[in-house]
Order: C-alpha cells, then structure tokens, then sequence
C-alpha cells in the first residue's frame, strides 16, 4: 500500500491528464502511468479508463477513491499535528465554496488570514450546493460552506442568516411598491439560478405554496442579472448575492421576509486539521463582525 499512488490517482482525478498530474507533483509522465499500473495490477482490476472523452474512474476506481482520499486526509492531519506539536503553524486547508462567499467574503478573509499565517497553503473549489455538499461527503474537501439545512448527514456550523430579495428592472411596475408579497410574484415571467443553486428558494416557494412562471434556469448570478436587466423577467436571490449588479436594477423587500442561512459543514469538526480548524476560528471572528 502506497500513499504517493493515492496521491497520484487523486490528483489524475482531480487535474483529468497524467501529464498534468505529473507537473503537479514532479513526476514523469511514464513514473505516472506506472504507479496506477501497478496499483491496477496489485488489486487484480482497472481503475481508470482513458478515451476521447477524457479520463474517468472505472466502477471499481470510484470504489476505491474514497478510501485513498480518507487515508490522504488522514495523513494530512498526522503531518499539521506534529507540526502543531513543534509549534509550526504549517498546512493546506480545500475549502468547496459557492459564487457569493467566493466574491463578498473571501477575498478580504484570505488577504487577512495569509498574511497571518504565509505557511498555510488555502485550496478553493467553487460549485452550487450540491457538488460542495458531495465533496464534503466524499472528503475532497475539508469543509465547504452550505445553505442549510444539508442533504448529506455531516456536522454543521450556522455562519449567517441571508435575506431573500426581489429584483427587477427599474421600470417594472413593482419599483412602485415598498415591498412585494411571495403571491404577488406568481405570474411574472420569473428567472430562476439552475437546480443545485436555488435550493434555499425552492424550500420558501413550497412553503408559501407558490409555483413560479419559469422563463429561464441560469447558473450564474451575472447572467440572472443580465436578463432581468433587459427586462426577460423578475428574480429572487439573497443579499449577499446581490453584487456588482447593474444600474437599472431596482431590489425590493418581500413579504414576508424569508432568509437561508449561511454555514459550514465537515464530516466531522473535532477530528479536522490543526490548520483547518485554525482557519475556522477565523472566518468565525470575520463572519461575526460582519
């Protein structure tokens, strides 16, 4: 058993080419292909197939994965203890984040916390709710944020209750209104963010009974704005999301107010890495000041 072909097959995986996963990690293309060879032939099946489409675990591989990722991560969190115990403050922390911390949250979080602490490498890997909650779940990542509540049974921290806002264009007849009710939305032509990303907005319609008049299903916020701005229908998104959107945009309250809430989520806080739980700690005090 050898961790540095796990390390190999993770990172094929994670990069989609041998030649790239050798760059990553200063191997050769052929020492690459030999360390998956020779895990192939020690376990007696493939574990990876290549074709036009790219490479892509085998049935088998996906079986396997998980449990090289859990001895990496596990190996990961042996090498921060003992620099811990040395007093070194040393590690990587993979953090699965969404498009509206990635831009209002991070950027000034990260600037903070690298300049405290230059020896711990951050790895961030943004995708909607679902696929951070499944590389949680999976463990390549070591936490991610989440709306809650999650779908996956995994150990949660609440971070921030995020209101829900209406938006249209600013000649939209509802610019006259001080706030728009959840029913009053119902017969708009209405522009709504891809399944996997309006999970907070799909649980508020069905528990105010409200079927949408959906126009279009967008995965990017800039592209939902882009459509209400040219007038192709109204939207609902949080207030954190709601930036860098364009002037003639025009935000109303909703009646009533209905939020999702902001967390974090891990398989299992009290056995992460000394690093990643001292980047938690942080982002903690940030969130809290906000």
């Amino acid at each position: 058993m050898s961790l540095a072909k796990f390390e190999i097959i993770s990172t094929i995986i994670e990069l989609g080419s041998f030649a790239k996963a050798g760059d990553k990690l200063g191997l050769t293309q052929s020492a690459v292909s030999h360390a998956v060879s020779s895990l192939e032939k020690e376990y007696g099946f493939s574990l990876l197939t290549r074709g036009r489409a790219g490479i892509h675990l085998t049935t088998n591989g996906e079986r396997m994965l998980s449990y090289m990722q859990a001895m990496l991560k596990t190996q990961k969190e042996m090498v921060q203890e003992i620099a811990n115990i040395n007093g070194l403050i040393v590690g990587e922390v993979r953090i699965g984040t969404f498009s509206s911390v990635s831009s209002q949250w991070l950027p000034e979080i990260l600037q903070q916390f690298t300049e405290l602490y230059p020896n711990i490498d951050i790895q961030l890997y943004e995708g909607d709710y679902d696929a951070i909650e499944s590389w949680i779940a999976n463990g390549y990542v070591d936490f991610g944020f989440v709306s809650l509540p999650t779908s996956y049974q995994l150990d949660v921290i609440p971070l921030k209750k995020d209101r829900m806002v209406c938006f249209v264009e600013e000649h939209h007849p509802f610019t006259k209104l001080d706030a728009v009710t959840w029913a009053d939305i119902k017969e708009q032509p209405f522009i709504r963010a891809k399944k996997g990303s309006d999970n907070d907005l799909r649980r508020i319609l069905k528990q105010q009974q409200i079927i949408p008049n959906v126009r279009f299903e967008l995965a990017d916020d800039q592209a939902i704005f882009s459509m209400v701005s040219h007038g192709m229908g109204i939207s609902v998104l949080s207030e954190l999301a709601m930036f860098r959107i364009p002037e003639n945009i025009h935000i109303i309250k909703l009646e009533p107010e209905e939020y999702r809430t902001i967390g974090i989520a891990a398989p299992s806080f009290k056995t992460i890495a000394p690093a990643t739980k001292r980047f938690i700690s942080y982002l903690q005090q940030y969130v809290d000041q906000k």
